[in-house]
């Protein structure tokens, strides 16, 4: 009975780390496919509905919240500021809102080459005020704000722009500090005291084909270091948050931010039609903040303010893949190629967990060796099921073997597995990022398949050199196709995350090379004393 038990345990961890793991996971997070003609359809229909008036989108949530939650609230407008830099072009409307911010860089580019843009079409955008009192909200909409200059250029020094709103009760003035790196400082106030409120805005939506299994949505960290996260879809009740560090709608590699909040302030998470995250949160007569909107990378962010790194998310696996994200970065600075580092933080991982993974592989090994033993016992205790576990728990400690051996230590590495997953998943770093010959981008699926077909192989041979001792028919052929399944879901992953599994894959059957060459050589020993013996 125990050996079947540990003939189970070894296909549950099995399906765990293979089946489980990635289907499981892209159930949680599936890919989100678009198909352009049916999107673009959606979108011209979006804008010619704005264009005739301001539409303003309900739910359940606006009872609570006390005014209209705005799901979209575009209407015609004009651009009245555009800011420039080498590596980005913002645009401001006739609202007062950042309507459009295009990514310049050559890796951000989508599959028809056409640039990042940061800014949906559809949806509420950053700087966005919404007045409570209706009928000033009207007089908002139909009132377009004016800009002290036209265009910026933000190559070297900060530049500073004023936006007024000149409506028939008060005024509302916008002074927009634009940096280089992408963030913005700005400080609002108002002649009178209103009561309204400020959009982060929709998240980032770019190049849908490569969402995959990544999480997208909005989420508010505090002071406390608490992270509360709400996905797509996953908006049900309407949340109120203090003591914020940050508020951000992001998307894989991207995000729009909103930072230096007075501590005071209420931010509120809602819900549009759709189920998906809208953040804003109350304004004052004067209040400032800051903001960013651009790509996740670390080191952009954590030059800005640190705090801003609390934006690349990494869920329930952040206290591991944080480390291992610095490490990542730390080997690409001795490298200088993410492909390389990625195969040294690998070589390190599998360093560290050698002794766990070793255990498990002896322990496999020894209850390969055990099963003629095991069969006998079986036959000789046939009807007593006592008197079999008994004999059986005897053998094993007899033969320092454990059924669990080669479980426990798998198990361990789960979290491991995860981490690093998430890390090279989320990694804005590795867009455009070349490794060798054919991969020009880390962060994109191998054009010519290799990587994935050299990791199935991989995992084919890893599967033949490693032991056990399957009594079920099913459980065998499950493994046996494991490498052809693999292979099927590789194809479309990001090459830099198949590199990893691959080059695992590598060490694996090093590892295990080794452990059957001890056990071989234990083995020959043994029939040499035995031959000496005889003579």
């Amino acid at each position: 009975m125990l050996d079947k038990m540990s003939s189970n345990q070894r296909l549950v961890i099995a399906v765990l780390l293979s089946i489980v793991f990635f289907l499981g996971y892209t159930a949680i997070f599936p890919p989100l496919q678009t198909e352009g003609a049916q999107e673009s359809a959606k979108v011209q229909n979006a804008v010619a509905k704005s264009a005739q008036a301001a539409t303003h989108l309900t739910t359940n949530a606006e009872a609570t919240a006390g005014h209209t939650i705005v799901a979209n609230e575009s209407t015609s407008t004009n651009t009245i500021l555009t800011v420039k830099n080498k590596n980005f072009i913002l645009k401001m409307d006739t609202l007062g809102r950042i309507s459009s911010k295009e990514l310049l860089q050559k890796k951000f580019r989508n599959k028809d080459d056409q640039n990042a843009q940061l800014i949906p079409v559809v949806g509420t955008k950053p700087l966005y005020i919404r007045f409570m009192d209706e009928t000033l909200n009207k007089e908002a909409i139909a009132t377009p704000y004016t800009a002290s200059v036209s265009e910026l250029n933000v190559e070297g020094a900060p530049q500073k722009v004023t936006l007024t709103q000149k409506l028939p009760t008060l005024i509302v003035t916008k002074e927009i500090t634009f940096y280089a790196d992408g963030h913005y400082d700005i400080s609002i106030h108002l002649t009178k005291d209103k009561k309204y409120f400020i959009y982060l805005g929709q998240r980032p939506h770019v190049n849908d084909e490569e969402q995959m299994m990544a999480a997208a949505g909005a989420m508010v960290y505090s002071d406390a270091g608490i992270l509360t996260m709400v996905e797509d879809g996953d908006a049900d009740t309407r949340k109120t948050f203090t003591d914020i560090a940050l508020l951000a709608a992001f998307d894989q590699y991207n995000a729009t931010i909103m930072y230096n909040i007075s501590k005071d302030t209420v931010v509120i998470i809602d819900r549009n039609s759709e189920d998906n995250p809208i953040v804003y949160f109350d304004g004052t007569q004067n209040i400032t903040f800051s903001g960013y909107i651009g790509d996740k990378n670390y080191q952009t962010l954590k030059s800005i303010n640190p705090v801003l790194t609390n934006a690349v998310e990494y869920g329930w696996f952040t206290f591991a893949a944080k480390p291992l994200f610095a490490l990542l970065t730390w080997l690409h600075g001795i490298f200088g190629n993410w492909g390389w580092a990625i195969i040294g933080l690998t070589a390190i991982i599998r360093i560290v967990l050698y002794p766990l993974t070793y255990k498990g592989m002896v322990s496999m090994q020894k209850m390969k060796n055990l099963a003629p033993k095991m069969k006998e016992l079986k036959e000789k205790y046939k009807g007593d099921p006592a008197r079999l576990n008994q004999a059986t728990m005897d053998m094993y400690k007899k033969h320092g073997a454990n059924p669990l051996g080669g479980c426990l230590p798998m198990l361990l590495q789960i979290p491991v597995f995860f981490a690093i997953y998430r890390v090279l998943l989320n990694a804005v770093e590795l867009q455009g990022a070349p490794w060798i010959l054919w991969v020009h981008d880390l962060s994109r699926m191998d054009p010519y398949y290799i990587l994935p077909v050299l990791m199935g192989a991989s995992m084919f041979l890893q599967q033949r050199m490693t032991p056990n001792n399957f009594t079920d028919p099913m459980q065998e052929k499950i493994m046996k196709y494991l490498p052809v399944i693999f292979t099927f879901f590789f194809i479309t992953f990001p090459s830099g995350l198949v590199l990893y599994w691959f080059v695992n894959n590598l060490f694996s059957i090093a590892q295990q090379f080794i452990v059957n060459q001890q056990f071989k050589n234990a083995k020959d020993a043994v029939v040499v004393v035995s031959d000496k013996k005889e003579k």
